[in-house]
Parts: structure tokens; sequence; C-alpha cells
């Protein structure tokens, strides 16, 4: 049996902390990179990008991070943006779930072949299971899980929810 970890009113208000936590970092910034892992991460991107254009007259752009989350060595990172879009510019990496780490580290490698401004990254649930050294700048909630649970986020229309199993 599955285990709610989140409700939607939850995960609504996580959404709209990390947005105002990600803009406080970014107060002066003229445009803010929200680049989203594509799956989970993308579709939490785009609900924190939602926020934030509510909440600043920063330029928000949303870029989707595309790898094999199997294995992001052999297919390479890419993004939905050239690197001249994000070159110099304040980005947050943003996940779903940081498990391992191995998905956000292989992001965060990529953006680091650029100059930035600022590079943060944001997840919903941090697993606390990492095997690389990346942390979650803006997390939702931290859970100490054994290794043979997992976590799933579901996105759906008016009924957002994170389940432990």
């Amino acid at each position: 049996m599955d285990n709610k970890i989140l409700t939607h009113q939850q995960i609504q208000h996580t959404i709209q902390r990390i947005a105002y936590q990600i803009y406080e970092t970014n107060v002066s910034e003229e445009e803010i990179i929200i680049a989203g892992i594509d799956g989970g991460g993308l579709n939490f991107a785009k609900k924190i990008q939602k926020i934030l254009l509510k909440i600043t007259d920063a330029k928000i752009t949303l870029c989707t991070v595309f790898m094999d989350k199997s294995d992001p060595l052999k297919s390479g990172v890419t993004t939905s943006l050239p690197e001249a879009d994000y070159s110099n510019k304040a980005v947050v990496l943003v996940d779903d779930v940081l498990n391992s780490g191995t998905t956000l580290i292989y992001g965060v490698h990529h953006f680091l072949k650029t100059p930035l401004k600022r590079l943060k990254t944001a997840v919903l649930v941090n697993r606390n299971h990492k095997k690389y050294p990346v942390k979650a700048d803006f997390k939702g909630i931290s859970l100490s899980t054994s290794l043979q649970e997992h976590v799933h986020v579901k996105f759906e229309s008016k009924n957002y929810v994170v389940y432990l199993d």
C-alpha cells in the first residue's frame, strides 16, 4: 500500500515557498533560467515558473534538460536552449526527487561548462541517499528512507501527490 507523504495542498505551498526562495536569491537579476530535468523535474519547474511570473518582473525562462537518467554519461546532457541563452545568467536546476544525486550532478556538470552568474538546485523531495556530492539549495521535504523504498511524484491536474512505497 502506498503511503502519501505530501498532499496536493502541501505541494502547492511547497512550490510557492521554493519560488519565493528562488526570487529572494535572485532578486537583482533581470532574467532567471528555470532548467527542469525532463519528466518530473520539468513538471515541477513549470509550476515554479508559474509562481515566479506572478511575483517578479524578471524574465523567467524555462529550459528543458534532457538526459538518459539510467546512464547520463553515455547519452550526454542537452538542453532546449542554446548555451548563449543561459550564459552569464542565474540558473536554477530543478528535479522532482533527489535520490542518488546522479541526475542532478550530471545536470550541474553540464551547466558548469558555461560561465554563469549563479547556479542553484531545487528539488521537491530530497531522499538523503546520495552517492555524489550534490545538494539541493531549495528543497520541499527531506526523507530518510531505505534504499528499497521508492518515491513517486504525480502532478495530475488539481491532484499533486507524493507517495512512498
